[in-house]
């Protein structure tokens, strides 16, 4: 059965507090309760930095069993070698995920290409074919190029997702490339309509046998841990 996996991008924000955590909770106890209340999370921190065992196995201690991490590749990959010529760096970011895999808490690794990068579907087909076949990948493409059947294509050749990205800056299309769904919603605040627009595109993806991972953008405040708080009681 699909399901909806719910969260948002980092969690360590001590500024959600009282809205999301408790007043008195250690910051060490922040995922724990996190992971408590929501069922995946959007791990931003990989694409500067590289993720120690040690931390590995310290979050994948304090989330329960089913608990997704979604993990955003490293900017050497997207940003500066911008796809090409990667596959060393992308089977190294790959590996250090493996702890994550073996517990059964990895989601979709995520490849965010930079704004300038100009449609190439060539380049996107050969970087495509150096990914292991297992596991999840999405794409968020950042310049209106890349939205064009021949990319589409080239996604669905490896059950790769277009992440269906909402900003104010660039829309982009609802197309399902994978058998699972990647939203990231990244608009101002989303009142309890737009809520309820995305919990209906949610569940039409869940209906087709589409796992969904969606992530709300994090805030000063916790509005979009409340949001995809909100988001799953719509699915459940």
């Amino acid at each position: 059965m699909a399901r909806l996996y719910a969260g948002t991008s980092g969690w360590a924000y001590a500024a959600w507090k009282p809205g999301f955590y408790p007043q008195k909770l250690a910051q060490s106890k922040f995922l724990s309760h996190y992971s408590g209340r929501l069922n995946t999370v959007e791990v931003n921190y990989t694409f500067r930095h590289r993720l120690m065992e040690k931390t590995a196995q310290n979050w994948l201690a304090q989330t329960p069993a089913g608990f997704r991490f979604g993990f955003k590749a490293h900017q050497a990959i997207t940003h500066f070698r911008q796809l090409r010529e990667c596959a060393a760096l992308v089977s190294d970011f790959l590996a250090g995920l493996n702890a994550f895999a073996t517990a059964e808490k990895l989601g979709p690794v995520l490849f965010q290409t930079p704004p300038h990068l100009k449609c190439d579907a060539g380049l996107l087909r050969e970087f495509l074919s150096a990914l292991p076949g297992r596991g999840q990948y999405a794409f968020e493409f950042r310049h209106e190029s890349w939205f064009t059947e021949g990319v589409y294509d080239a996604l669905r050749s490896r059950q790769a997702a277009l992440c269906l990205a909402q900003s104010e800056k660039l829309e982009v299309p609802r197309v399902r490339t994978a058998g699972f769904v990647y939203l990231r919603l990244r608009r101002e605040p989303y009142d309890a309509a737009a809520l309820e627009q995305i919990a209906a595109a949610c569940q039409e993806h869940l209906a087709g046998g589409a796992d969904v991972f969606a992530y709300f953008k994090h805030e000063d405040e916790p509005l979009g841990a409340l949001h995809a708080e909100v988001l799953r009681k719509h699915c459940s």
